[in-house]
């Protein structure tokens, strides 16, 4: 461990200490706790104790150990909480007596002003976020972007934590050595595949491959292959292992490598064959090892161009989808087969790709300085960067490297302290390289790098820069957002909804896409259970992969057409390939291509509440929960989020054998009085959804494993069984009767300002790393009335938010 990675080490945790010391308002007077306990503590007695107070309070909030100290951060969140539900007439409930006008001023003119007076103290002293380190998602994207490289750093640093459904929160972001540590080896990954020490790049690889030679074809002892000539080979069966490689492709160096597959259907008259492309050493996970999925139409030989980066001693597999299985195949034979398959003409590969040595990452740091051979390795000579003035040349390369990665103008004494490193490993009698490497190491682990740099009040325009490229990039401002805030314009209206305009039509916005999407709608759980086979034994791979595609593809069509945002409730289209289509039962469309699909009449879907990414996320893999999914509902898309059960409440175990429902199964924790208050909001947005499976699939009946009827598809009978009739029915927390999930949405759209509020609120979550406050009840109001006014549409949205004091205030 060098010794100064202990001093960048301690002046961070110093710096996250100093930065994250919360404000607090002054302290209550004498005078205070004497009209709290004349006038507030006998309102709450008469109309409250009842039911928040004890060993089980009603949704955990004990008024008779909450004392009127605003100076507490938890204390000031809950009396505002309190004041929000008695202004809104959420409480008391309905079923109880409601408070007197008169008494309901009486505590809101106590609150108002002492919650108010709290939150003016923090925004004063702190702001309203509290200090944000990048998150690994953000650092890898930001380290990759500043260097020029592909590297997969988040597998070196600790899992991030999560506040409010999003994991950059500012608040969960703590800071230790071993993350320090993690940090340092982070960097030194990304610097050693930066900078080039050969004096000229890896021999560059260009052959044509067959999977002929490759595994397992060569070898199999199955007959489910037709080889042509040459060296065309048809693959007729599905099965995981004839996932073919050409595995004769082995590189020993990693980097970007160019591959041109050439293949086409076989015996599919009208129909494109669909098959997929992965990558060996990596886990196939959701997306994680997958290159793809293509389709290839009948007797046409398609060339598929693709880069992709490769680790060493990696190499790609193919495998059709939806063809017969193995064992079904050889009992024919190959060359007997008349069912379709997969031809595979060739595949070509070209790389590592560097069109000019030493590459782009490494110019970057150095510029043109001379390379001298400093030795031999296992690759041959090794080179290293020198200088006939080191320190002048050091000087500029780290004004240079800080600005950008501090992403923001740099002053001479903040370049000071990592020229002194290199002063000091120079002195040490190191090379001018290893010197300039620890010196560059101390910039990528120190506070100003590892944190967005954010002072209270109006951010600079460095900081709005960083704030808006971390929102919509998840990484960096580029040279043209950089050279804008130096300029001081990026504060400007105008040329903020213009970067805006401009970063939404780039390809880093699929970061917003996949990572708002992946957290607002809890799509990353997608593999956090795997579905029964025995209950559902139609799910699959690509199946899996279609559910997330078809729910980012459908976030970014409304926000690319600025359209209501009401669609995520009840759409007339949605985006469907032949995979999901076959499994929503929607007709006419086939292959992995994605298409925008006009709805049918009488179809359920239409809208993220009945898509299957989301219903599986909600579901384990065996049934469903109307408690899980309906808390979903109100956390998700109301924003609303019930707190969690009493530790005393056992949870509800499934019973797939289809002896008792769950609707039998939750009347008990309807009838406990310390569960009904939640229940009651919770249950029925989740047995509106009940007519969806574990899978999202449409079902009048539950598939269960005990006694029940037989179930036969397409002549197959099914290793389930027909259970109970489902009944999606139920009555809101308002009285509001639906008879399924249609009249569910239609009351949902009732009141279409609460869902834009709700939508508001999630993005200004994501967006600044720090959910509403009560103090920002006003700002996000006219949020919501600018967007209404704009129709609801969601990119409206996005723009509204970023010319908000909330989005421009730290």
């Amino acid at each position: 461990m060098p010794r100064w990675f202990g001093f960048w080490a301690a002046a961070l945790l110093g710096a996250v200490s100093a930065l994250e010391t919360v404000a607090a308002s002054p302290p209550a007077s004498a005078a205070d706790s004497i009209q709290f306990e004349e006038q507030v503590r006998p309102l709450l007695l008469q109309h409250c104790m009842a039911c928040h107070t004890g060993a089980k309070p009603r949704g955990n909030l004990s008024l008779d150990a909450l004392k009127p100290d605003f100076t507490d951060a938890a204390s000031h969140a809950r009396w505002a909480s309190v004041m929000a539900r008695v202004q809104s007439g959420e409480m008391p409930p309905k079923d109880k007596p409601r408070l007197p006008p008169g008494e309901i001023q009486t505590l809101t003119h106590w609150l108002a002003p002492r919650v108010a007076a709290a939150d003016a103290a923090a925004l004063a002293t702190q702001g309203r976020v509290v200090l944000r380190r990048l998150n690994r998602t953000e650092y890898e994207n930001t380290v990759n972007d500043l260097l020029g490289i592909q590297a997969n750093l988040k597998g070196q640093l600790p899992q991030d934590g999560s506040a409010d459904g999003f994991d950059n929160a500012g608040a969960m972001h703590h800071t230790s050595s071993f993350l320090m540590e993690k940090y340092l080896e982070a960097a030194e990954t990304a610097l050693n595949l930066a900078i080039a020490n050969r004096p000229k790049p890896p021999t560059l690889i260009k052959k044509r491959y067959s999977i002929k030679d490759g595994h397992p074809v060569r070898g199999s002892t199955e007959s489910v292959y037709r080889f042509l000539e040459d060296g065309e080979v048809v693959c007729f069966c599905s099965s995981e292992w004839h996932n073919a490689s050409i595995s004769t492709f082995y590189p020993s160096d990693g980097g970007n490598y160019r591959f041109r597959i050439s293949a086409s259907g076989f015996q599919s008259p009208g129909k494109p064959v669909t098959f997929r492309v992965t990558q060996s050493g990596t886990a196939l996970t959701g997306t994680s090892g997958l290159v793809g999925y293509f389709d290839v139409q009948p007797d046409k030989p398609k060339v598929l161009d693709f880069v992709r980066h490769m680790e060493p001693r990696t190499t790609i597999s193919m495998l059709p989808y939806g063809l017969a299985g193995a064992n079904t195949v050889n009992k024919v034979g190959g060359e007997q087969w008349t069912g379709p398959g997969l031809a595979i003409q060739f595949v070509e590969v070209e790389g590592p790709l560097h069109p000019v040595w030493p590459p782009e990452s490494h110019r970057r740091i150095f510029g043109d300085l001379a390379r001298v051979k400093m030795g031999d390795t296992n690759y041959g000579e090794r080179v290293e960067v020198v200088s006939a003035q080191p320190l002048a040349d050091a000087r500029r390369i780290l004004k240079d490297f800080t600005r950008r990665a501090f992403r923001r103008a740099v002053t001479e004494d903040q370049v000071a302290p990592f020229l002194a490193i290199f002063e000091s490993r120079l002195a040490g009698g190191h090379t001018f390289e290893q010197a300039m490497r620890a010196a560059l190491k101390g910039v990528l682990i120190s506070p100003a790098f590892l944190f967005l740099t954010e002072k209270p009040g109006k951010l600079d325009d460095f900081a709005l820069a960083c704030r808006l490229s971390y929102f919509l990039w998840s990484s960096m401002p580029d040279d043209e957002l950089l050279q804008l805030a130096a300029q001081g314009k990026v504060s400007q209206p105008e040329i903020l909804r213009q970067q805006v305009e401009r970063m939404l039509a780039s390809p880093q916005s699929a970061a917003f896409t996949s990572h708002f999407v992946g957290q607002w709608l809890g799509l990353r759980e997608i593999d956090a259970t795997e579905p029964s086979h025995i209950l559902y034994p139609e799910f699959d791979h690509l199946l899996k992969v279609s559910m997330i595609r078809e729910t980012e593809l459908f976030f970014g069509e409304i926000l690319k057409n600025d359209l209501p945002l009401t669609h995520f409730i009840a759409s007339d289209f949605a985006m469907l390939n032949g995979r999901l289509a076959k499994h929503y039962g929607i007709p006419g469309v086939d292959g992995w291509e994605f298409q925008k699909i006009r709805l049918p009449a009488g179809s359920h879907r239409g809208g993220v509440l009945t898509m299957a990414s989301v219903l599986k996320v909600t579901a384990n893999g065996t049934t469903t929960s109307p408690v899980t999914r309906g808390a979903w509902v109100l956390d998700r898309l109301l924003a609303a989020p019930t707190p969690p059960p009493p530790e005393d409440v056992p949870s509800i175990e499934p019973d797939i054998r289809g002896a008792t429902t769950i609707r039998e199964q939750l009347a008990r924790h309807r009838s406990d009085p310390s569960c009904s208050v939640c229940h009651r909001l919770m249950d029925p947005p989740g047995f509106a959804l009940e007519s969806f499976d574990c899978i999202g699939g449409w079902r009048d009946h539950y598939r269960v494993t005990g006694n029940g009827g037989e179930v036969v598809i397409e002549g197959r009978r099914m290793p389930y069984h027909k259970g109970r009739k489902v009944d999606p029915a139920d009555v809101l927390a308002d009285g509001e009767r639906f008879a399924d999930i249609d009249q569910f949405k239609q009351l949902l759209l009732r009141d279409k300002p609460r869902l834009a509020g709700a939508m508001a609120a999630k993005l200004v979550t994501y967006a600044t790393g720090r959910v509403p406050q009560p103090a920002d009840r006003e700002a996000m109001a006219a949020l919501v009335t600018a967007v209404v006014a704009k129709n609801f549409g969601l990119r409206s949205l996005v723009h509204e938010i970023v010319q908000s004091g909330i989005f421009q205030n730290k």
